[in-house]
């Protein structure tokens, strides 16, 4: 259990609770869930230019990381086709993956083919049923992609002032608004209700917030005097209690309760809003092709993970079939912006490739 873990190294409360949401982050589960403790080693294993365990902001928004990789793979003799989606993989009489069909007809012909989108559209949407072993299709449909995750992106016409920070007269970014700011985290009580609250199929009444303004660090993201708002926020249930589906005003309600939270620690920060835009998990899954709009593809629970992860003796990015990889945040290690499935996946490749 993750509150076992920080209950043997940390006495402060709101320390441990401010931990415990790595721990959380993008699972349906609390502090008190057993295996929660390998989710926060997840976020916090590697480094950033020699910082062991920071993240960073990407100059230009998280776009131009893809775009830089873009870049960098044109510049190698890749060619790029953005908007074309993929209706098929196609296969050789041999089973083997020979190159994909696109929705308007075009076909794509290669000798491997690797997929970075989830196991459940590579595997069950993409690919012949008829051609995978019934126990490898049963194992993709059973993965738990439950997901607690509702993104906010908020544009303010002003920085948040916050009562226990307050700004300064010109109004500069001071060092916690370049940070990762945790909100209703002053225990891993509060936590632990959140998550109860969504498992019966409410939103979070006091839901955990993680706030980040990336225009603090790179004010190109916004007009002089503005910002962006990043919020990562949790529980809320993919269905609602009762059935209901997640409308407008349900949308709408759930942000208003964010936005109220914030606004206790930030006063004046509802009226500093100038637009905002709510991502429930079926916004998630319907924009991005998230299954469940689980953001790492599939829970991070230790059953999930490691040579369980998409299904047992299918860990190394090889697939049933033949030439066919999976190389996105469902192959293993798992979710996060850190390239390593993608890196091991092309290792792979490359090594079958070498020998066709």
């Amino acid at each position: 259990l993750l509150s076992q873990i920080l209950d043997h190294w940390f006495e402060s409360e709101p320390l441990k609770a401010t931990l415990a949401t790595d721990a959380v982050i993008g699972a349906m589960a609390s502090p008190h869930t057993p295996g929660s403790g390998y989710v926060l080693l997840h976020h916090v294993m590697g480094e950033l230019e020699g910082h062991r365990g920071a993240w960073g902001y990407v100059a230009g928004g998280m776009g131009a990381l893809s775009q830089a990789i873009a870049r960098s793979a044109a510049a190698r003799g890749a060619h790029i086709f953005a908007e074309k989606a993929v209706c098929r993989v196609l296969l050789g009489g041999d089973g083997q993956a020979q190159g994909v069909a696109l929705q308007d007809g075009t076909e794509v012909k290669s000798k491997l083919v690797l997929s970075n989108a989830s196991p459940q559209i590579t595997f069950l949407e993409l690919t012949p049923q008829e051609q995978l072993p019934k126990d490898f299709v049963q194992r993709i449909q059973q993965v738990d992609t439950c997901s607690p995750v509702t993104k906010i992106n908020v544009a303010v016409d002003r920085l948040p002032s916050f009562l226990a920070a307050p700004n300064t007269h010109d109004g500069r970014p001071l060092p916690h608004h370049q940070c990762s700011i945790h909100l209703n985290c002053e225990s891993t009580h509060l936590l632990h209700q959140a998550f109860t609250e969504a498992t019966h199929g409410h939103p979070s009444s006091r839901p955990m917030i993680e706030l980040c303004i990336p225009s603090a660090l790179d004010p190109g993201l916004a007009p002089e005097g503005c910002h962006v708002v990043s919020l990562f926020t949790q529980y809320t249930p993919s269905v609602l209690a009762g059935g209901q589906s997640w409308d407008e005003q349900a949308r709408n309600a759930y942000a208003d309760t964010v936005f109220d939270c914030i606004e206790a620690y930030a006063p004046g920060f509802k009226a500093s809003v100038i637009g905002r835009d709510i991502l429930t998990p079926p916004d998630m899954e319907r924009i991005f092709g998230l299954p469940g709009g689980n953001i790492f593809h599939g829970g991070m629970s230790l059953d999930q993970l490691y040579f369980a992860r998409p299904a047992p003796s299918y860990s190394g990015y090889r697939s049933p079939i033949p030439g066919l990889y999976l190389c996105g945040s469902g192959a293993h290690p798992g979710g996060g912006v850190m390239g390593a499935a993608g890196r091991n996946a092309a290792q792979v490749a490359l090594e079958d490739f070498r020998r066709l």
